[in-house]
Order: C-alpha cells, then sequence, then structure tokens
C-alpha cells in the first residue's frame, strides 16, 4: 500500500469516527429533548438590557440570579430585536415571529393614510396612530380609569367608522391566540393599557392580561417612571402579580386559575435606570453608575423570587425561562450622547408637508404628499443640515424598500427615515441620557438567555451567530408542543427558530 493511499485510508477512519462520535451527540440531544417536555414558558423582558449588560453582570455577579440562569440554558451574544427598536414592534417581534413588513406596526406611534381621526366621523382620512397612555381613559391612575376609552381611538372607514383598539391593529396572530386556541391558559404583564394588541387580531389571546399604567402619579407631582426607585415600586406591582400566577392563581392573587402555559412580565427599571440622571453608564464598556447598578440588581433579585417560586411548587423542570429585552438605549459612552436642533421633522414642517413624525434613536416621517419624498430627501442632503443634523444614513425609495413594504401600496409605512450617528437623540426630552428606536448596535443588540433546568445538554451554552428577536415565537411554540407554522408572520417571513431548541 502506497504511502498516500495509507493517509487517504487514515483520513476517512478519522472521518467516520467523527461523524460517528457526532452523530452520537446528536441522537443524545434527541433522547433528551424526546424524555423532556416543557409544560409552560415564563418570559421576561427587561426594556434596555444590552447583551453587554447581561455580560457584565453575569461576569461581576457569578451568585447572581442571571449567572445561575446562564449556567442552566443557553445565551444568545448576537441577538437582535426589531428595526426600528422601538416597544411595539420589539414586543411584536417576539410575540408573532415577524417584522413591520406584516405586522404592519412601525412605533407605537405611527400614522395610517387609510384610518381617519377620533371625533371625525370619518370625514377626513389619514391619520396619527398614538398608542400609548394618551388613549387611556385617565393616564395619572394606575388602572388608567377604567383602560382604553374607545373616543380617543383612531377610526376605520372599511369598518363603519368604528374604534381601532391596538389589538385589531396588528395584522397577524400572535404565540398566545396560537397557544390558547390549543386550550392552554396564557398572561401577559406590561407598561400601559394598549399593550391590548398582544392579544392579537381576535382580541382575546390572552387570559389573564394586566397592564398598569406606568405614566400614573406616584405621589408628588411625579410618574412612576421618573425616577429608579419610582420604577421600581411600579415593577414591583407586577412582580407580585407574576408570583401569583406561578402560585396558580390570577394576577390579583384572588383566583385560582391553575398556572399560565405561557406568561411573563416586562421589566421598566433598567430603562429608566439608562435614561435618567444621574444613571446611565460610566463609559462604552457598559459599566453601570450606582443608580444603574442598583436597578440590574432590583430585576436579578426579582428573577430569583421567580426562580425560587418555580422551584418551591416543583415546576422549575418544566419551565422554559426565557430572559430578554425588546429594545436595549443608546448611547452607552455618555460622551456620545447629542440632541440637536432643528430636528428632521422641522424641515418637514417648514415645508408644509408634515403627516406625522416619531423621533427618538431616529426620525421616522410621513407626509402628506408622498409624492413629495424625493423632493423632501434633497433637503436633508444639503451640507449644512446633514451636518447640523449628525445623520448616517437616509432610507427612502429603493432603500426603504429593502426592509420594508412599498409606502404606495402600504398606508402605514413611512415616507423617510432618518438614522443619526449612534448616541442623537431626536427626542427632544431635555430630562434624557439616553434613547432608543433608532437602528444602530446599541439600540439592537439585546440580551438574550433561555434557561431549563429540565434539558442538561444545552447548560451554559453561548451562541455568538447572530440571531433574531423574531425567533422567539416559533421556538415558544416548538417549546410548548405547538407547530410554529401556525404564527401567521413565519409562515409569510420563513422565521426559523433559536439554533438548540
Amino acid at each position: 500500500m502506497t504511502r498516500t493511499r495509507r493517509r487517504l485510508l487514515l483520513a476517512a477512519v478519522v472521518l467516520i469516527l467523527a461523524n460517528a462520535k457526532g452523530a452520537g451527540r446528536a441522537a443524545q440531544r434527541d433522547r433528551d429533548r424526546r424524555d423532556h417536555h416543557i409544560k409552560r414558558v415564563l418570559f421576561i423582558s427587561v426594556d434596555g438590557m444590552h447583551a453587554l449588560d447581561l455580560s457584565n453582570y453575569v461576569r461581576d455577579h457569578p451568585d447572581s440570579t442571571l449567572a445561575r440562569l446562564s449556567a442552566h440554558g443557553v445565551t444568545y451574544t448576537q441577538a437582535w430585536t426589531s428595526r426600528p427598536s422601538d416597544s411595539f414592534p420589539g414586543t411584536l417581534a417576539e410575540f408573532t415571529g415577524g417584522s413591520p413588513i406584516t405586522t404592519g406596526v412601525w412605533y407605537c406611534l405611527s400614522y395610517d393614510h387609510k384610518l381617519s381621526p377620533p371625533h371625525s366621523r370619518c370625514a377626513t382620512m389619514g391619520t396619527a396612530v398614538l398608542y400609548d397612555q394618551r388613549m387611556d381613559y385617565n393616564p395619572h391612575v394606575l388602572d388608567a380609569g377604567g383602560g382604553l376609552n374607545p373616543a380617543k381611538l383612531p377610526l376605520d372607514p372599511a369598518r363603519g367608522c368604528t374604534p381601532v383598539y391596538p389589538h385589531q391593529y396588528l395584522r397577524v396572530n400572535t404565540i398566545f391566540e396560537v397557544a390558547k386556541a390549543h386550550g392552554l391558559r396564557t398572561a401577559w404583564t406590561d407598561k400601559h393599557p394598549v399593550y391590548d394588541i398582544v392579544n392579537g387580531p381576535s382580541g382575546h389571546g390572552v387570559d389573564d392580561l394586566f397592564n398598569p399604567e406606568i405614566s400614573a402619579d406616584a405621589g408628588g407631582g411625579r410618574n412612576y417612571q421618573s425616577s429608579v426607585p419610582l420604577t421600581e415600586k411600579y415593577d414591583e406591582i407586577k412582580v407580585q402579580a407574576t408570583l401569583n400566577q406561578i402560585d396558580g392563581r390570577d394576577h390579583t392573587g384572588a383566583r385560582v386559575v391553575g398556572v399560565p402555559a405561557l406568561f411573563g412580565m416586562n421589566f421598566q427599571a433598567v430603562n429608566t435606570g439608562q435614561k435618567k440622571s444621574p444613571g446611565g453608564y460610566r463609559d462604552g464598556n457598559g459599566t453601570p453608575t450606582p443608580l444603574l447598578a442598583g436597578a440590574f440588581h432590583f430585576v436579578d433579585v426579582s428573577l430569583g423570587r421567580m426562580v425560587d417560586a418555580l422551584a418551591a411548587r416543583h415546576l422549575l423542570d418544566s419551565t422554559l425561562i426565557i430572559v430578554t429585552a425588546k429594545h436595549g438605549n443608546a448611547p452607552i459612552d455618555p460622551l456620545q450622547y447629542r440632541r440637536v436642533s432643528p430636528t428632521p421633522s422641522d424641515i418637514v414642517e417648514k415645508a408644509g408637508d408634515a403627516a406625522f413624525a416619531r423621533q427618538l434613536g431616529i426620525a421616522v416621517l410621513w407626509l402628506r404628499h408622498p409624492d413629495r419624498t424625493a423632493e423632501m430627501v434633497r433637503k436633508f442632503y444639503e451640507p449644512e443640515t446633514w451636518a447640523a443634523m449628525m445623520i448616517s444614513n437616509i432610507y427612502s425609495g429603493p432603500a426603504l424598500e429593502l426592509f420594508a413594504n412599498d409606502p404606495a401600496r402600504d398606508s402605514r409605512v413611512p415616507d423617510i427615515i432618518i438614522e443619526p450617528r449612534t448616541g442623537v437623540d431626536y427626542s427632544g426630552i431635555a430630562a434624557n441620557i439616553a434613547e432608543h428606536g433608532g437602528f444602530n448596535v446599541e439600540d439592537r443588540n439585546v440580551a438574550l438567555l433561555i434557561a431549563d433546568w429540565g434539558n442538561p445538554s444545552i447548560a451554559g451554552h453561548v451562541i455568538k451567530t447572530s440571531v433574531d428577536a423574531t425567533a422567539l415565537a416559533p421556538t415558544m411554540a416548538i417549546a410548548l408542543g405547538l407547530d410554529p407554522l401556525q404564527l401567521q408572520a413565519v409562515r409569510k417571513e420563513k422565521t426559523m427558530p433559536l439554533p438548540e431548541f
């Protein structure tokens, strides 16, 4: 036998053994998954929490709840929330498996050329769609004075000029609807009554929906978003609701209804700690100030209470725990923060063609006359305007349609999006030192950790390849034994579940 043939034979044997070993691992993993059955998903969203924040916290607090969770699951260091990274599209990416292309939701505050303003009797077409505390009967109290006031909602001429509730605005179903259709109990807790949107188009996806108003008065003329201690006080209300649900009761703790199969809550303390001075970060490495560090600690301790409650009821091994964020906040490095004047909306308003503008970490512009888009865009390319507004990119026409529907065919798609440099805040909110909503890394690269105590084959795994928040919806469906293709956005966008799940 020649030397060359011996080498080829040896290489073949090594390859066969390697394949056999890999196949053995895969088979063992399949057996682990068959033997292990998840009965529920606890979903936790920590607004503002970056992938960097999670990494730093686990490293610096090895005995923390987040460190325990990471040791029993998979951490995705390159997880990306929606584009744009606003609360509504971020939430819907997680719960539908779709982007604004299919959900039809671009921002919490947006515009629709085919709807009519409240009180208009549909005499005019085109209206701002303001899904925030302004839709409450009374935004100054936690229960919003009874929830959403239909008199404040946009109207739909195509449906007899009736009010459009948030769940009716969503174009595709949610994981809550899919779970409920299979007889599973669902629950969710968020920050405004407009999070009715997670109910999905049916309006009935969530059995136990609890959305206390974060803009409510917390005493002394301040709302719950005005400081980290007040936001923690507000979040504690939601933590207790979640603990009640783990105990098999509804969010009030008054009724025994059984532990939900799909439930969770949204934390706001970190978001406030990043935005309000003297919070934020000390440097570009994500070193938190004491105020922000305290917010992370509050979240970690709260998560610990949930984990302990699951363990006490012998539910921990059968519960998939997801910790992520619907958006980050930028900048991390405080030296990068900038506010500018004028802002992009000022340019469009001066030209007399502004329909609506939403400005945070980007400027999203709807025009009264979309045929003037090219003319408006040229104004932003003027050297003085470009420099003054610290513009990085402009999306309109073909550039916009690379990730959006054609505005001429979809009444909700903005005509122009202005993306500034990282750290530029177009919101004009003087009290803030950070903002979200943009396309940059710090807005979009969010924490994502999935823990499964009952599946040791994934313990401590770290995946550094890029994954999208839309992967969470089909992942949850699979974990609950449901068909992910029952999610309409998953079918339309060909959304894949997360690696390892």
